[in-house]
Formats: C-alpha cells, structure tokens, sequence
C-alpha cells in the first residue's frame, strides 16, 4: 500500500468472525462482568460520578493552605492535564474497551512489570478515597448525633456499601446517575447563592460582599509555597476522570458511551471544578476557623462556613445532607472502581487469582470485599480528629494519582508508535486524541514533575512525618516495577510485535437495534423518542 493511500476498511472488520456472537453477549466471555451499564450511566459518572467530599470538604483545606487565588491557579492547571489524560485514554479506551482498563492496556503495550505497578497503586488511590469517604460520612453523622459511636457508624455503612455493590452493576449505574443529577443540582444552586451574596442580594443582607476576600486576607497564602501546596488535594479532587475506562468493559456502546463521556470531562472541568474553586474563594476566607481543624470531629465545607457567614445557621444542616448524599455516590463509586481494578488485576495475573472471581451476575465478590476492607482506615478519625485523619489519607492517595495519569500518557505514546510502525494511519481510530503527540508528552512530563514536587512544602521546614506521607507511595511504584520485572523476567515489548486487534469488540446495543422485530428499526428509521426510551 502507498504511503499516501488509507484503508477502505473500518477496523471491526479485521475481528475473526468467530469473535462476533462474544461481542454480543451480556456477560463479557473474558472477564465474566456483566454489560448493564447504559450510555447515560457512563455519562453521567464521567460529568459527577466521583464528586464527593474531595471537592466540598477537601478543597476547604486547598483554600486555607493557598488562598482563592492558589485555588483557580491548582484546579486550572490539573485541570489541563486531566483533559489531556482524558484525550489518551479516549483513544485507547474506545478502540480497545477490555477489562483491566489502563492497566492492561499497560502491560499490552509497556510492559507486564508496568502494568502491574500502575495497577497496585490505582488501587490503592481507591482505596485511600474511599476511606476519606468513611471518614466524612462518619463525621457528619457524628456531628448530628454522638448517640451511636464513630465507629458503630462506620460498621453500619461499611455492611450497607457492601449489601449494595452485590446487586450488580445495573444497580450501581442507576444510582450512579440519579445521584450525580442531584449533585449537579446541588452545586447549580449553591452556584445561584454565591452570585446572589456576592452581589449583596440576600434578604437582609446590609452589604455587597464582592471580592471581600481577596483582598482580606488575600488572594494567596504563603505565595508559591501556597499554590504548591494546592496541587496534592487538587489531583486527589480530579481523581476519577479516567475511570470511565475502567466501566468500559461493564457498558453496553462503548464504542458511542466511551467518546462521548470522555468529552464531558471537558464540561466537568469548566463547571464543576472551575466554578466550585471560583465560588468557594468568594464566598469563604481563606482564614476561617473551621476550614483545617484537627481537633474538629466534624469537617467543615467553604459552604458550611459560607452560609453561616451570611447569616444563616440553619443551612449547616442542608449543606452536611448535600454533602451526605455527595458521600454515598463517591464512596458507592470508589468501591466500584476499586473493585473492577482488583479483579482484572487478578484475572491478568497481576493479582491473586481468588479477587478473579464473580458470580452468576457478574460481580466480584472477593474483590469488593477486599476494596471495603481499605474503608477502616478511617477509624484514624477515632484518634486524630476527621480534619488531621482526611489530609493524612489524601497526601497519601496525592502521589499515586500522578504516577498512574503519567502512565496513562506514556501507553498512549506508546500504543501511538506500534500503530504507526505496524502501517496504520490516524484516521483508522474511532477516537482521535486532540494535539498528538504534543498532548500526551505534556501530560507525561506534567505529571512526573507534579509528582517529584508535591512534597517541596514538607522540606522547608523538614517534617519527617508529612514527607513520609506525602512521598512513601512514589518509591513502592518503583519497587512493584522493579520487583516483577525481575522476579517474573518480563520484558518491554517491542513496538513491531505490539497486537493491535484482539480485544476489539462491537457494541451490544447494535445488536439490540440489528434483532429489533419492528420494520422501521430493521431499517434504520429510529424515531428520536424510541431511541431516548430505549437508552432510558
């Protein structure tokens, strides 16, 4: 073939035949999950799936450690190179939306030894996050009432979580995006309450508050010093944008839902994120009792604080339920996603071979029991406080986040340069990555940098403990690596022998339209109205 010729053939076409009638089975042949999740589970999880209290009780210590300022500076530039994370795994993920996510992905086109490693420490940032979820619900019930114990509280959640997950992925999805919409809702209308008190419009209020505090105390906290230390909770707030890769397997089109959640990450970023950092800084000062407070059993969100500021005592209460409710979706999706990683781990070797198991409707039980247990790292909240406990746990989740994104970037050059070595062309993938290569060498070197400093405010001065914290993570990577390579004597794959076609496969919902009986939808003719009940 000329150099300057394109394939007429779309890349299903190079599957076998015999792989077809697997493509279209509702429990993947491979893994043994079942396909129940629908194009609108996958978009909603990627807009407000994982929202939970990193973004409304954590960015309350971002903003004391930074200022307003520091808080639009560290959610703008993670935001920039979760976007660019995103447009990798888009690519990846859409043509190749087998289980095990990026961590196979890893080791098909790295190195067995390296996909092991990104595995272990993606699921130990579950793992922390959804302790951090423990923790909070924890504290907020505690706050209501001290009548049950910390720790009675936890045990009632931690059996509730794990009754839940057991239902399947079909019910996963359902609350998923029922839960996400009132979030949204949530944050639209503390959104409207922000302009409204800034603007000096609340019933009673005798003056426009405005930018207030950005002027006093500031707009940034402890300069550069501050803005660094914004980045660790930053990368733990986005943390779950990828995660769409990992439901792919579990969802119906992937080949329409993958793309089209990988563009609402966009939209994620801009609203949510954005908007959250914005709005928070505006309404709360940086220096508010409340925002870090170890001593605290109850954490205090920039909307709590905010809200009482503004006169309103009462709303504390609204504020903990919102973020009550933001608890049970983010810790329903950290189990989930934990989970998932556990048992394609297992199921590719990279994990013992029992969190590989799941039952007749697909789920695996093991491994979500397994993921649950990591929860009771939230009892440290018994001894430390919920404040101290929460930044313990998100400084040891911060680095792994970056090791794992750096990953994601370094497969898809990766994968980039066996299709180009093997005579493919660009506009053969269903999804293309915007600004290759430029955006996935930005999205490497990001996150190695992000990654190597996100400790710097523990050096000066030096604090033995915090650095351990913030850093213990980066060189188990390196260990798990090193560790398997040498162990198991694996070896990076050389870019002309990478296979890049087993594990294509059609979508499910194709085939619901293909064995549909009506004559209209034989033929293509799909009423908008049919569609929408049909995704529903």
């Amino acid at each position: 073939m000329a150099h300057h010729e394109h394939p007429k053939t779309l890349p299903e076409q190079a599957l076998p035949a015999s792989d077809y009638d697997e493509d279209f089975q509702r429990i993947d042949p491979e893994s043994g999950v079942k396909r129940g999740l629908k194009t609108r589970h996958l978009s909603m999880m990627a807009l407000a799936g994982i929202i939970g209290p990193g973004l409304l009780v954590g960015s309350g210590g971002a903003l004391a450690n930074g200022g307003p300022a520091s808080l639009i500076i560290g959610f703008g530039i993670i935001g920039f190179i979760a976007f660019s994370i995103m447009q990798s795994l888009g690519e990846l993920s859409t043509l190749y939306p087998t289980g095990g996510a990026f961590t196979k992905l890893s080791d098909r086109f790295v190195d067995k030894a390296f996909g092991v490693a990104v595995g272990w420490n993606y699921w130990l940032i579950w793992g922390c996050v959804l302790a951090n979820e423990y923790n909070v619900v924890s504290s907020i019930l505690v706050f209501w009432s001290d009548m049950v114990p910390l720790w009675g509280y936890f045990l009632i959640f931690w059996f509730f979580f794990l009754g839940f997950q057991m239902l399947g992925v079909e019910s996963f999805g359902e609350a998923e995006f029922w839960l996400a919409l009132i979030k949204l809702g949530g944050l639209c209308a503390y959104f409207i309450f922000a302009i409204v008190y800034a603007s000096g419009g609340l019933i009673g209020q005798k003056e426009t508050l405005g930018f207030r505090y950005w002027h006093d105390p500031g707009a940034f906290v402890s300069c550069f010093r501050g803005v660094a230390s914004v980045f660790v909770f930053c990368s733990t707030f986005y943390a779950g944008v990828e995660s769409v890769a990992v439901a792919a397997t579990e969802t119906k089109n992937p080949g329409v839902a993958v793309p089209l959640a990988i563009r609402q990450v966009f939209w994620r970023i801009i609203f949510i994120y954005m908007g959250s950092a914005f709005f928070f800084g505006l309404t709360c000062p940086a220096n508010a009792e409340g925002l870090v407070n170890g001593a605290s059993r109850a954490l205090k969100s920039p909307m709590t604080i905010a809200i009482q500021n503004a006169g309103w005592e009462g709303g504390v209460h609204l504020i903990n339920a919102f973020i009550f409710i933001t608890v049970l979706s983010a810790a329903n999706s950290s189990i989930y996603i934990g989970s998932r990683t556990l048992l394609f781990m297992a199921q590719d070797g990279k994990a013992p071979r029992v969190l590989g198991y799941t039952n007749s409707r697909g789920v695996p039980v093991y491994a979500i029991i397994l993921t649950n247990l990591f929860g009771a790292l939230s009892l440290m909240n018994i001894s430390t406080g919920g404040g101290e406990a929460y930044s313990y746990i998100v400084n040891l989740s911060g680095v792994s986040t970056f090791l794992v994104w750096g990953a994601i970037s370094f497969t898809h050059i990766r994968f980039r340069q066996a299709w180009s070595a093997q005579g493919r062309y660009p506009e053969e993938l269903q999804f293309k990555s915007l600004w290759y290569p430029w955006n996935a060498y930005f999205g490497l070197f990001a996150n190695i940098f992000l990654a190597l400093v996100q400790g710097w405010t523990t050096l000066s001065p030096f604090d033995a403990g915090t650095f351990v914290d913030a850093y213990i993570l980066l060189p188990l990577f390196f260990i798990i690596w090193f560790w398997y390579k040498i162990f198991f004597k694996t070896s990076f794959h050389r870019i002309e022998e990478i296979d890049l076609d087993s594990g294509r496969r059609r979508d499910l919902e194709t085939r619901e339209v293909l064995v549909e009986p009506n004559e209209e939808l034989r033929h293509g003719k799909v009423p908008l109205w049919r569609r929408l009940w049909r995704d529903f």
